[in-house]
């Protein structure tokens, strides 16, 4: 049998889910894999259900646009208030911002998007040494950590680079083809997560270290996300509606964009804006300030 018969989408009442997605983990090869032989229907695993489907077709566009804070200038004394005031207003009414002027290279930017594009493009047989469900591996490849819990499971496949129990990555276990990129992305980043939650600190009225000290920017993962071209991308999802349970998380998007945040129950576009990074203030970050 091929792959291709496989995967058809069943609409018979012994439709078995748990078989379905068991053989589309037993591959190895995540959505890529099935976009490779060539399906023209999505397998029944990813289509979302129809009231959520109902639900897109009539949903209104918004006019808002998602707050963008340029951090520029931030070591002058009067400049670093007013961005601690814009970032306080946008993480109490949003939950999120775009942040220009970060200082991050644009060579940085570009080469992390391309590398992450190489490593999931690779043959299906140089990514399955990555592929793995074992949530204690440092680096690992995988579609949807939660395929076998889900409903719906996302048009999506990730490699996961983890730190969140050692702290820090060799190299070596990068994958070689964008390795070098992904160490400099990755001390750029640490370094603007540190200058973010110095901010953040302030803006809750604490000292610059105090979220620092907390260990907050100890435990860092990298989740490189692939979304492949979808025969029919109407119904279902590169990403499902979900919450942050970290800190924080710093997005970068490309220009393709079709992120959305939820805002005042309304889920607005966050647009892409060259070299712009989006920040998401996650749950613990949220529970420690209701707490405080």
């Amino acid at each position: 049998m091929s792959r291709n018969a496989e995967f058809q989408v069943e609409s018979t009442m012994d439709y078995d889910r748990s078989k379905e997605v068991k053989a589309f983990d037993d591959t190895k090869s995540g959505v890529k894999g099935l976009v490779d032989t060539g399906i023209v229907e999505i397998p029944r695993i990813f289509i979302r259900p129809s009231d959520e489907l109902v639900e897109e077709l009539t949903r209104s566009k918004s006019g808002l646009h998602c707050p963008v804070i340029d951090l520029s200038g931030i070591e002058v004394q009067d400049r670093c208030k007013k961005v601690v005031d814009e970032i306080r207003e946008a993480s109490e009414k949003w939950g999120f911002f775009q942040l220009i002027n970060h200082g991050i290279p644009s060579s940085v930017l570009e080469g992390m998007i391309d590398g992450t594009r190489k490593f999931h493009e690779q043959d299906s047989e140089l990514k399955k040494e990555y592929y793995s469900r074992d949530q204690t591996r440092s680096v690992r490849y995988e579609s949807n950590y939660d395929l076998y819990k889900s409903n719906t499971a996302n048009w999506r496949d990730t490699l996961n680079i983890s730190m969140l129990i050692s702290g820090h990555i060799e190299p070596e276990e990068i994958p070689a083809v964008f390795r070098s990129v992904t160490v400099e992305y990755i001390n750029h980043v640490t370094k603007l997560g540190e200058t973010i939650f110095s901010i953040l600190s302030e803006a809750l009225g604490l000292k610059p270290d105090h979220l620092k000290d907390m260990e907050c920017t100890n435990g860092r993962s990298v989740l490189c996300h692939y979304y492949p071209a979808c025969p029919q991308p109407e119904l279902t999802l590169g990403a499902a509606k979900h919450t942050d349970p970290s800190f924080l998380t710093i997005l970068l998007q490309d220009q393709i964009g079709g992120l959305q945040v939820l805002h005042n129950n309304q889920w607005i576009d966050v647009e892409p804006v060259a070299e712009a990074l989006v920040v998401n203030i996650g749950e613990a970050l949220q529970v420690y300030n209701k707490k405080k």
